[in-house]
């Protein structure tokens, strides 16, 4: 139950780790992908808005050139139908004068930098003004920024998109794409300077990814596809340890019936031999008496014989049955034993006939590890078919009733499991003859279970014992000695 359990929490943990790890995973290429995204249109938007700034340096260039006579035409003027994000054009010709001195200030700026020069940055209007210092005429242009975007071909939606463009001069921010901005998740920044140096705006764009924007579908795909593999490979788990239980049990099986055999063997074996020497010391007495008779009994004598022989060879065919299937001395086998992994063994096997019967065994296991002298085999059959007795035994009562206590402790140089259960209990009579070869309580038993475990025990140089408990029940103690390192106190 506990190797189920461990398996169910290792299970829990690792689905648990993987899927947050893949989950991070998704998470963080969906999240490359959107700062590569935001990137590339970010770039897109600097090279249009500098293509844009660096067209008005050239139309200013070329109106330099073209200059035409104060009383001309102006065709200047016209430039507004040409590009719809100059709004206005101004002209200073030789000994004028500029009606706002910020024009003036720009002029003579742009005369020393040889290139035009902002005069006026109004981002709450919208508007800037470039001015170029050139003879005989200098000239003014007064932008309108809404224009100056190519919206035809902007790469976002600009209603739509959640990415926030701005144009940064001095502390002013003119918003040419508003964005969504909001609270957690993450931000994505791009701040660059436009190409131009007549018109020293900063291309600034936000991006913030917030948490419902992750790839939560796919982490709910991927969660329920680790939940699938771990489930297989717990059910693979169960079906290997059902496998190994069963390929266990059944060595159990396989070495309790031979221990059966033999002591079904031992116990015809004691009950042939008494009859049969008793025939045999009849038969003897007999040929005694009849050689005191008169003569012409030879018939006699020669069947009295041939009866002590076959007697003799009736016993000595049993001694030899006997010698064949009598059990190995377990004394020359014993070693170290740890008693309670023995018992998680055994309960770990029985895992199933306790669902079965509706039983949690409580254990009362020491934290210091109990180890006795025995033959692993043999101890495991002792506590499995003392186990399996008791579990019998709790079927008699109702399930709220049943409980079953291993306990082990170690004391005089012994080491000591105690079997306690809730069921029926014994009676003076039974308790008796509880380890008395062939007597059962039970229909369909053989009544060797029982004296079985005592043969074992005692081969190991242990005892085992049997006992009521109060008010109800059984109580079943294994004694065996204790291994010399444990029996000193060693760790």
């Amino acid at each position: 139950m506990r190797k189920a359990q461990q398996h169910r929490w290792i299970g829990f943990l690792l689905w648990g780790l993987i899927t947050v790890l893949g989950c991070v995973t998704l998470a963080r290429m969906e999240l490359t992908q959107q700062r590569e995204a935001f990137e590339t249109d970010a770039r897109i938007v600097h090279r249009l808005l500098s293509q844009r700034v660096v067209q008005h340096d050239a139309v200013m260039a070329t109106l330099a050139l073209l200059q035409t006579a104060p009383d001309a035409s102006q065709p200047e003027q016209r430039l507004s139908s040409l590009y719809p994000q100059i709004i206005s054009v101004q002209r200073r010709d030789s000994g004028a004068s500029w009606p706002d001195e910020r024009l003036r200030v720009a002029e003579t700026l742009s005369r020393a930098l040889r290139r035009p020069a902002l005069a006026g940055v109004d981002f709450a209007r919208g508007r800037y003004q470039l001015v170029l210092a050139s003879e005989p005429a200098s000239f003014a242009l007064q932008m309108d920024l809404r224009a100056v975007v190519p919206w035809s071909e902007w790469p976002m939606a600009p209603e739509t998109s959640p990415v926030r463009v701005m144009l940064r001069h001095e502390g002013q921010d003119w918003i040419v794409q508003p964005g969504r901005l909001g609270q957690g998740g993450w931000r994505f920044d791009f701040h660059k300077h436009l190409a131009a140096d007549s018109q020293p705006f900063d291309v600034v764009a936000l991006r913030q990814v917030g948490w419902l924007e992750l790839p939560w579908a796919w982490m709910l795909v991927w969660a329920a596809l680790v939940a699938a593999v771990l489930a297989g490979w717990l059910a693979w788990l169960r079906q290997r340890a059902a496998r190994r239980r069963a390929e266990e049990l059944l060595r159990l099986g396989q070495v309790a019936r031979l221990n059966t055999l033999g002591e079904l063997a031992a116990g015809m074996a004691h009950e042939l031999n008494q009859p049969l020497t008793a025939l045999l010391a009849s038969t003897q007495a007999c040929t005694r008496l009849l050689e005191e008779e008169p003569p012409d009994l030879t018939v006699v004598r020669d069947a009295m014989a041939q009866a002590v022989e076959q007697a003799r060879r009736a016993s000595s065919v049993v001694s030899r049955l006997r010698r064949a299937v009598e059990r190995p001395d377990l004394a020359a086998q014993l070693q170290p034993v740890g008693l309670q992994q023995t018992i998680q063994n055994a309960l770990y096997l029985l895992e199933p006939e306790f669902k079965r019967r509706d039983v949690a065994p409580t254990l009362a296991l020491p934290i210091a590890p109990v180890t006795v002298l025995a033959e692993p085999v043999a101890l495991e059959q002792i506590i499995h078919n003392l186990l399996m007795n008791a579990l019998q035994a709790l079927e008699q009562v109702p399930s709220k009733e049943r409980q079953l206590t291993v306990a082990v402790h170690a004391e005089a140089g012994q080491g000591t499991i105690t079997v306690t259960d809730s069921g029926p209990g014994m009676t003076d009579a039974v308790l008796a003859r509880i380890f008395e070869p062939f007597f059962t309580t039970r229909d369909a038993g053989l009544g060797l279970g029982l004296s079985l475990c005592e043969t074992l025990a005692t081969g190991m140089n242990g005892s085992l014992k049997a006992g009521k408990q109060e008010p109800r029940g059984a109580q079943f103690r294994l004694s065996l000695p204790l291994a010399p390192a444990a029996s000193e106190g060693q760790p």
